[in-house]
């Protein structure tokens, strides 16, 4: 094979934007030559691709090598495994699905490791993040005993919720803030510090907009090493802000904004000035300094070519599908500890989960303002993201 024949379905705002990038020529070895849009309208077709309203015909058309999946959260699971089933390289946005039991069925369908399968997490590509895990990985930090990180800069306001039937609702969008706003950073959350054996959610639903799911989260997460994470996000606060602190053995690590890092170091680590010093209030001492960071990173541009070398040349992929079941996992367990008042363990139960939220889809009897009743869910893919 010398080039990737791509389909993408879903062409909402994010189909469009990939579809711009591949046609635009910025992803070598790739080109478009199948789209489908069951709902909304597609854009114009260029001569070498082909129009589809039915995803499974795009599938088995072979017309295309690989698929990327830019549809409603739910469908994720759905085409995925299909395409998986049929030989299909595949490439899915975050998230790779809305529940734990779906992203393990979905996980499970890769059964030809020969055939690649990715997930959109472009902040993985943000060179600030990168030197982060870098910083981390390299022992730079000493161990890690805290963890904080504010996202409060999600605000949104109702007519945003009232502009789509599907959000803000259990059914249509499966969760709020954990699972809209926030997959990249629960995927960097992960991605750099592991995930925690305990975590304990307070999430609030509803506090800020006329939805059912949350716009409101707290959680507290706990490693087997003593090591604690507060994790805070909501789309009711402005201005709100983008802080992620680490407090390590060496000193305090502070990224604003996913722009700026600042490192308060410890000349000597905590623990050794702790138990070294004999004066009852000393401090180590400390210096400030700004960590340079390279510019930006080639986020979605970087993904698609990275997944295109992963075909064509065996490349490392970036974003692992897989990996997408930790950030899933994440927000359920929230999620999960907040409709129980207990602290979760982590593997949590994916059926349990999977249980209560078909369950609150299914007995909602939430009702929208008359803006919002006048959009039906089908109304997703015109307005994602």
């Amino acid at each position: 094979m010398e080039i990737v024949r791509l389909g993408i379905v879903g062409l909402g705002n994010m189909g469009k934007t990939h579809l711009a990038n591949i046609r635009g020529g910025k992803v070598e070895g790739m080109k478009v030559t199948a789209l489908c849009e069951s709902v909304g309208t597609l854009p114009k077709i260029l001569e070498e691709e082909s129009a589809f309203t039915d995803v499974n015909a795009m599938i088995h058309s072979g017309k295309i090598d690989a698929i990327l999946i830019c549809t409603p959260h739910f469908s994720h699971t759905t085409i995925g495994i299909e395409a998986l089933s049929h030989g299909l390289h595949v490439l899915v946005e975050k998230p790779i699905s809305v529940h734990k039991a779906d992203c393990e069925r979905l996980i499970a369908a890769h059964k030809d490791k020969k055939k690649i399968f990715a997930a959109m997490f472009n902040m993985r590509t943000n060179a600030v993040f990168k030197k982060v895990k870098d910083l981390i990985d390299s022992g730079e930090l000493g161990e890690v005993r805290r963890v904080h990180w504010e996202i409060t800069n999600w605000f949104r306001t109702n007519t945003y919720y009232a502009s789509g039937g599907w959000r803000g609702t259990w059914k249509g969008e499966g969760g709020g803030v954990l699972m809209n706003q926030c997959p990249h950073n629960l995927d960097l959350f992960q991605w750099l510090f592991g995930m925690p054996q305990k975590v304990r959610g307070f999430c609030q639903f509803g506090r800020f907009h006329q939805i059912e799911v949350e716009d409101d989260v707290i959680a507290v997460m706990q490693y087997d090493n003593g090591t604690t994470a507060t994790l805070v996000t909501s789309t009711g606060e402005a201005p709100g802000k983008n802080c992620l602190e680490i407090s390590a053995e060496r000193g305090r690590l502070t990224v604003t904004d996913g722009t700026h890092i600042h490192f308060q170091r410890n000349r000597t680590p905590m623990s050794e000035f702790c138990y070294g010093s004999e004066a009852a209030f000393a401090m180590p001492e400390s210096w400030h300094m700004d960590i340079p960071v390279e510019s930006g990173g080639g986020q979605h541009v970087e993904v698609l070519q990275n997944f295109t070398n992963a075909i064509l040349k065996g490349e490392k992929l970036l974003s692992p599908a897989e990996d997408g079941i930790r950030s899933v996992e994440l927000a359920n367990s929230i999620l999960l500890s907040t409709w129980k008042d207990a602290t979760i363990e982590l593997p949590m139960d994916s059926a349990e989960y999977e249980r209560i939220l078909i369950e609150k889809g299914e007995q909602s009897t939430f009702k929208k303002t008359k803006v919002a009743a006048k959009a039906s869910a089908d109304d997703f893919a015109k307005s994602f993201r």
